[in-house]
């Protein structure tokens, strides 16, 4: 499989980026409900983009082909919280470690709790995360989980910091040996079959498409 590529730089307008987290609910006799996970919760986005160019459009159908099923997958992520909204000036990640080192938005990996908990150092001292932010844990170009952020937390003196994640971490495949990454953190994703709409007129030159993590092993 081909290394992934990245999202053009484009007008982009709208983003949803949302969990999907595969339940089954059954409605039972005597007010009783059931409800049951199965299978791994995935990332679906849909993205637009606003009125383009000729060379934006150029851009945007390059895009379709390259990823498209006989091309390569490319690396998804929420347009509008591309790095902790702490930290979020308009420009990447920048700053010093505190223990030493230039810090561009990649981390350390110090220990995994439990699925939902990890233990994050290689950070600037007092770095902040949001409930909302993103993690990325990536083991290989191909291999990558993301997640939410679900409570605030701060890096200590020693730029080490726990973290709440869901969905919850697949410690079958994932060691501490991935490396952390809190710039434009992605997973690898695969636009929907049939979902580009780019109509070329003079009325309407917006584009959009829909798209789905995709796991690699």
């Amino acid at each position: 499989m081909p290394d992934p590529i990245l999202l053009p730089t484009l007008p982009w307008r709208d983003c949803q980026f949302d969990p999907i987290n595969p339940t089954d609910v059954s409605m039972m006799e005597g007010r009783r409900s059931e409800e049951q996970a199965a299978g791994t919760p995935f990332w679906k986005a849909q993205y637009t983009t606003n009125w383009m160019t000729p060379a934006f459009y150029g851009l945007f159908d390059a895009f379709v082909m390259k990823s498209s099923s006989r091309g390569a997958p490319f690396l998804g992520y929420d347009l509008f919280r591309p790095r902790p909204i702490a930290h979020n000036n308009g420009k990447p990640l920048s700053g010093t470690k505190a223990e030493g080192g230039a810090f561009n938005g990649g981390a350390v990996l110090q220990s995994i709790t439990n699925s939902r908990t990890i233990v994050v150092s290689g950070l600037p001292a007092g770095f902040k995360l949001s409930s909302g932010d993103y993690v990325e844990l990536r083991k290989s170009v191909l291999i990558r989980s993301l997640h939410r952020i679900v409570e605030n937390a701060t890096a200590n003196a020693s730029g080490v910091i726990t973290l709440s994640i869901m969905f919850g971490l697949d410690t079958q495949h994932f060691t501490t040996s991935a490396t952390v990454h809190l710039e434009k953190p992605s997973c690898v994703m695969s636009i929907d079959p049939g979902s580009v709409a780019a109509p070329k007129s003079w009325a309407g030159r917006e584009a959009s498409f829909s798209a789905t993590e995709m796991f690699f092993s």
